[in-house]
C-alpha cells in the first residue's frame, strides 16, 4: 500500500522545464494584470524612508555621520543641519543638496559624499506553499525569481503555475498572475521586485492531500501492528 502511495505521489512531480534558447520574454501579459511590471533594473536609485545612509564630509569629522536612518517621513537628521528632507533624491542629488547647505553655514568649499548602507526599505512577504514563508529584504533589481530563491523555493505542493504578486500603485492594491514554471523556463517576464510587494505561491489542493497522507501512514503502520499484537 506505502509503495503504491508513494509511486502516485512521485508520479505528480514536475521536472525541471526546459530553458528557452535565446532572448527571454521581456513584454507583461496584461490579461494576467502584469501591465505594471517590467523586467527592466532601475538605472538610478531614489533614497526611501527607513533606508541607511552614510554622511561623509571630507576634512570635517564632526559633521560625518557613519550610518544614519532615514525617518518615515522622509527627512534625516545631521549635524548643524537638523532635520532635512532626503527621501525621494538620488545619492548624488542629495550630495549637492549637502554641500549648498554647509556652503550657507559658513564651511568653505565643503566636499559631500553620500552612500546608501542599507536597502532597509526594500522588504518583500513571501507566503503560500513555499519552504521558508517570511518577509525577506533584496537589492534593487531583485526580480520575482529571486524572492522565491529567498523563501527557499516552492513546496512539493506548490501550484506553481498560480503566483500571485501584490503591489500597491496610487489605484489601490493590484495583483498580478505569473507561471513560475514558465518564469524558470523563460516564456514569461521575470519581474523586478519593488518594496512592499506581497508573493503568494499557490497550493495545489490534491498534492497536499498525497503528502499529509504520506506522512500519516507510518502511524497507522505502527497502530495496525499494535492491534495485532493485542489480538
Amino acid at each position: 500500500m506505502l509503495g503504491a502511495v508513494t509511486a502516485m505521489a512521485l508520479s505528480g512531480c514536475a521536472s525541471t522545464p526546459e530553458p528557452m534558447i535565446g532572448a527571454a520574454a521581456s513584454q507583461p501579459d496584461s490579461s494576467l494584470g502584469q501591465a505594471a511590471f517590467s523586467v527592466a533594473r532601475p538605472s538610478t536609485y531614489l533614497l526611501r524612508p527607513t533606508d541607511k545612509i552614510s554622511v561623509t564630509v571630507f576634512r570635517e569629522p564632526d559633521l560625518t555621520v557613519e550610518a544614519v536612518r532615514i525617518g518615515v517621513e522622509g527627512n534625516v537628521s545631521l549635524p548643524m543641519l537638523g532635520s532635512i528632507p532626503a527621501s525621494g533624491m538620488t545619492a548624488k542629488q542629495f550630495e549637492q543638496d549637502l554641500t549648498r547647505r554647509f556652503a550657507a553655514l559658513g564651511l568653505k568649499s565643503p566636499m559631500v559624499s553620500v552612500n546608501v548602507t542599507e536597502f532597509a526599505s526594500h522588504l518583500v512577504t513571501v507566503e503560500g506553499a513555499v519552504e521558508k514563508p517570511g518577509v525577506y529584504s533584496f537589492q534593487p533589481g531583485t526580480r520575482l525569481s529571486g524572492a522565491i530563491a529567498m523563501a527557499a523555493g516552492p513546496k512539493r505542493v506548490a501550484k506553481v503555475d498560480q503566483v500571485a504578486v501584490f503591489r500597491e500603485s496610487p489605484e489601490g492594491i493590484m495583483i498580478a498572475k505569473f507561471d513560475y514554471q514558465q518564469v524558470r523556463q523563460g516564456t514569461m517576464l521575470d519581474p523586478v521586485l519593488e518594496p512592499g510587494d506581497r508573493v503568494v505561491m499557490g497550493t495545489d489542493g490534491l498534492s497536499a492531500f498525497w503528502e499529509d497522507l504520506l506522512k500519516a501512514l507510518p502511524v497507522f503502520g505502527v497502530f495496525a501492528v499494535a492491534g495485532l499484537n493485542n489480538n
